[in-house]
């Protein structure tokens, strides 16, 4: 009886301890409870030392078993931990080639920057791009026409011009919504519509964002090959640059077909929307284009990692972790890209007259092609002199 008092005694002084060390836990990254996962899976912070540590450290299992007066090795959770953690020392061989990845820790990190960092600064950088186009439209009002218009117009953009410029934009606006729709579903649409319409929206998000990408890469090659051209820098943009494109005080300096601002844009699209598009085919396609690797690789043998005083980058990597650098890579860019995309639909709209007739039918009034890309019009001119000189004498 005596015995069984002790042992009840015990059992009731040791919930309190047992409660303790849980909370200790859920600080330190044990993740042993329920409310530790869901911690967790919130993006919480919180420091794992508690299992990094407890990988079967020998003198550590030492001063354990002599303390508990047990037998044996290294139980399986440390075991597993070890794994996780890289310190086993264990190879496994499929196939003759060595695996060298057994546990990929990098969900709870990608997970953390996604729902933190990657959320709030991309959420607050495309607001703030909004805020500050707004209050430049009520400093600056819109850009006029100045004078009147002639009634004459000059052909701007052809048809395949602008079908190339409209497979481009509109797919581009498909992506940026689905991406931020999966982005910021579980924030704005849960608390709105619920969690089964959530999925549902972002289930049809998902299925449009994986195949409208194949059309932005084709309006994105369409757009390259019709005005790569057009948008090489020479000294007539250094002008524009100095005057700051006539936006800023009321000089309109000469340009060509594009100016410097639009081969600014013409350039970050090509760019930007050229990673975007190789990142997010390794999204799609992650085993069989190990996009990261390779390119942490290379930029080891070149020496610019040493150059900045970092160690030098993984170059093996699971799919996993190839996913999330991808992904990772594609959404910031995403959000940059979005915000110039933003500037440029405000310049091509509500920021400056007549700017969205080159792209709706075309045609632009000859006043507005002066005062903007007085060059280009010049050269219209004489192209459509030689035209009718041509014309009118025929060749015999």
């Amino acid at each position: 009886m005596r015995a069984l008092i002790c042992m009840v005694l015990c059992l009731v002084l040791a919930v309190p301890a047992w409660a303790q060390s849980a909370s200790d836990r859920a600080s330190t990254g044990g993740a042993q409870t329920l409310e530790d996962i869901l911690a967790r899976q919130k993006g919480a912070q919180i420091d794992d030392a508690f299992r990094r540590d407890a990988t079967g450290d020998p003198d550590i299992a030492a001063g354990i078993t002599e303390q508990l007066g047990t037998l044996g090795g290294v139980s399986d959770p440390e075991l597993w931990r070890a794994l996780r953690y890289g310190s086993a020392d264990i190879k496994v061989s499929a196939g003759g080639d060595v695996a060298t990845v057994l546990v990929q820790d990098g969900g709870m990190n990608w997970l953390t920057l996604r729902d933190g960092p990657l959320r709030s600064y991309g959420g607050w950088g495309l607001l703030g791009t909004l805020a500050a186009l707004a209050v430049f439209y009520l400093l600056r009002g819109r850009i006029r026409i100045d004078g009147d218009k002639t009634g004459r117009t000059v052909t701007r953009f052809a048809a395949i011009e602008r079908f190339g410029h409209w497979l481009l934009a509109g797919s581009f606006i498909l992506l940026g919504l689905t991406g931020l729709a999966s982005l910021f579903g579980r924030v704005f649409l849960v608390p709105l519509l619920g969690k089964s319409m959530n999925a549902e929206i972002l289930a049809i998000s998902k299925w449009v964002h994986n195949n409208v990408a194949w059309a932005f890469v084709l309006g994105l090659i369409m757009v390259f090959v019709m005005w790569v051209v057009h948008n090489i820098p020479n000294r007539t943009d250094l002008v524009w640059l100095r005057q700051a494109g006539g936006i800023i005080g009321n000089a309109h300096p000469p340009a060509r077909k594009f100016n410097a601002g639009q081969k600014l844009i013409f350039w970050s699209v090509i760019v930007l929307g050229g990673s975007i598009s190789v990142s997010g085919v390794a999204l799609l396609f992650p085993f069989e284009l190990p996009l990261f690797a390779k390119t942490f690789s290379v930029l080891n043998d070149l020496g610019l990692v040493g150059l900045v005083g970092m160690d030098p980058l993984p170059t093996s990597l699971a799919p996993q972790e190839e996913m999330q650098l991808a992904q990772m890579w594609h959404a910031i860019l995403a959000f940059v890209l979005m915000a110039i995309i933003l500037a440029h639909i405000y310049i091509g709209s509500v920021g400056m007259e007549g700017a969205y007739d080159a792209m709706g039918s075309g045609e632009v009034d000859e006043a507005w092609a002066e005062q903007h890309h007085s060059i280009w019009l010049e050269e219209m001119r004489e192209n459509a002199r030689k035209s009718a000189s041509s014309a009118s004498n025929p060749a015999e």
